[in-house]
């Protein structure tokens, strides 16, 4: 059960710091997606973060919330890919933290995974 209350504090903590840094998650918004849809998008993953993780509390919306947040994971996936080619381009020396960052959202999906049944 602990594994579960941390998972929810870490996606609650991680959706309200949408709201405290959103310049952070402007800058691995793909560049695809157009400039003025960025800061919408930087909120309502944030707010989406904090409803799933709290999903995950009440046996009754578990589930739901894990799937909701494997769903959220995938979708952050490409987000860490366009982070990945933007370090790559700059020749940012934290390239290699952002690679090591991907296999990070397989571990999440399978924790995430873990909790879609009761």
């Amino acid at each position: 059960m602990l594994s579960l209350y941390i998972m929810s504090g870490f996606y609650i903590g991680a959706g309200v710091y949408h709201f405290v840094n959103p310049r952070f998650f402007l800058k691995i918004i793909p560049t695809y997606i157009p400039l003025t849809y960025h800061s919408s998008l930087v909120y309502i993953s944030g707010i989406l973060e904090i409803i799933f993780g709290a999903m995950l509390i009440p046996e009754s919306t578990r589930p739901l919330g894990a799937w909701l947040l494997i769903a959220l994971l995938i979708g952050v996936f490409l987000a860490n890919i366009q982070m990945s080619v933007t370090f790559w381009k700059k020749k940012n020396p934290y390239f290699w933290s952002t690679i090591a960052r991907l296999p990070l959202q397989i571990v999440l999906i399978w924790w995430a995974w873990r909790f879609t049944h009761n």
